[in-house]
C-alpha cells in the first residue's frame, strides 16, 4: 500500500481516509433533515472494522454530524484502537444533542477551544490528530483569530495539526500561514474541484483532504434518469433528468470505460484520477455499509490512473462540458 503525508505535520496515512458524514444519522436545519437517511450503527462499525483490517489509518468526522452522533460511533470501533489510527474531526457549527438541530455557527476563541473538549469527550481520545475548521466562508477579517486559537490547542497537545475545510484559496493561504496548518479540506473530483485551492495545497506543503471524492454517490454509477431519493436523504432534491446532476450522469457514461480500465469500479477508478492528481489528495469517501467499504478501499491496490487515461478523460471532459 501506498501512503500519503498530512502536510506539515509528518503524519503519514493511508492514501484513502473513511468520510464518517453519512453514519452520524440525522440532523436537522430548520426542522428538514440534511442527513444520509437511517443508520444502523453495528453496520458502521462493522465497515469501520473491515476499513481498518484492510490498512486504512484515517478517519474523518464532524462534531456536526449526527449532532455528535458520528463522533461517538466512532470511539465505539476505535477502541482498543487508538494507535492504529489518525482521528480527523470538525468544529464550528452549532447544534444541540439532545434535538439534533443545528443553527448558527461559532469560532470565537472560547467556543473554539469548548469545540475540541467536547470532540475529545465524544471521541473518547486524548488527542486529536487534525482538527479542521468546519466554516468555508467564514469572515476573512476574523480567520486568522480561529488559526491562533487552534495554535494553541497544538502548544498544549490537544491537537497535533490543524486545517481548514474551504473551497476559497485566500482562505487556505490565510491558514497556511500557521506552522501547524497541515491540510485543506477541499470538494474535488473528476467533475467538480477548485485547481486554484489545490494549487495552494501544493506550494505550501498541505494535504489536500478531498470531500465528495465520489460525487456524493453520483460516480459509483448507481443512478440513472429514474432515480429517486427519499426526503429524508441531503441528494433527496437532486433531479435526475435535467440539471447539473443529469449532465454529470450524461458526462460520466463518456468517461466510464476509462475509468473502470484494468478492471476497476467506476468509484475505483474516480479515486484513482483524484490520486493521479497530485500527490497531495487524500480522498475521504463516506459509506452506510461494509461492502461499500470494501470497494473504496479495494481502489487502494489498483493505484492511480496513469498519464494516458488522465489524459484521455481531459479531453472527453473538454469536449461535453
Amino acid at each position: 500500500m501506498f501512503t500519503r503525508t498530512l502536510g506539515r505535520s509528518g503524519i503519514e496515512v493511508s492514501p484513502l481516509g473513511l468520510g464518517c458524514w453519512a453514519i452520524g444519522g440525522q440532523i436537522y436545519r430548520d426542522g428538514k433533515p440534511t442527513g444520509w437517511g437511517e443508520v444502523d450503527d453495528t453496520e458502521s462499525i462493522r465497515a469501520i472494522h473491515r476499513g481498518l483490517d484492510m490498512g486504512v489509518t484515517l478517519l474523518d468526522t464532524a462534531d456536526v454530524y449526527g449532532a455528535g452522533h458520528s463522533e461517538q460511533v466512532v470511539a465505539r470501533a476505535i477502541e482498543g484502537r487508538r494507535d492504529r489510527v489518525v482521528i480527523a474531526t470538525k468544529f464550528g457549527n452549532v447544534f444541540d444533542e439532545s434535538t439534533r438541530e443545528a443553527g448558527g455557527r461559532e469560532a470565537s476563541r472560547e467556543y473554539v477551544r469548548r469545540a475540541c473538549e467536547a470532540s475529545l469527550r465524544r471521541l473518547r481520545i486524548d488527542y486529536i490528530d487534525l482538527h479542521q475548521f468546519h466554516i468555508g466562508d467564514y469572515e476573512w477579517e476574523r480567520a486568522a483569530e480561529v488559526r491562533d486559537s487552534l495554535e494553541e490547542l497544538v502548544a498544549e497537545g490537544k491537537i497535533r495539526a490543524y486545517g481548514w475545510s474551504t473551497d476559497d484559496p485566500e482562505r487556505a493561504h490565510l491558514f497556511a500561514e500557521g506552522p501547524n496548518c497541515a491540510a485543506i479540506q477541499q470538494r474535488l473530483n473528476v467533475f467538480e474541484g477548485n485547481h486554484e485551492t489545490l494549487a495552494v495545497c501544493e506550494q505550501e506543503n498541505l494535504a489536500s483532504l478531498n470531500r465528495g471524492p465520489l460525487g456524493m454517490g453520483l460516480l459509483t454509477g448507481k443512478f440513472s434518469e429514474s432515480t429517486t431519493l427519499p426526503e429524508s436523504d441531503v441528494r433527496g432534491g437532486w433531479n435526475f433528468r435535467e440539471g447539473d446532476v443529469a449532465q454529470r450522469l450524461r458526462m460520466l457514461e463518456q468517461v466510464r470505460d476509462v475509468l473502470t480500465s484494468n478492471g476497476r469500479t467506476l468509484a475505483q477508478g474516480a479515486l484513482g484520477w483524484l490520486w493521479a492528481r497530485s500527490e497531495r489528495t487524500v480522498p475521504i469517501p463516506g459509506f452506510k455499509t461494509l461492502e461499500q467499504v470494501e470497494e473504496n478501499v479495494g481502489a487502494i491496490a489498483h493505484g492511480p490512473l496513469n498519464l494516458e487515461q488522465m489524459a484521455q478523460i481531459e479531453e472527453i471532459l473538454g469536449h461535453t462540458s
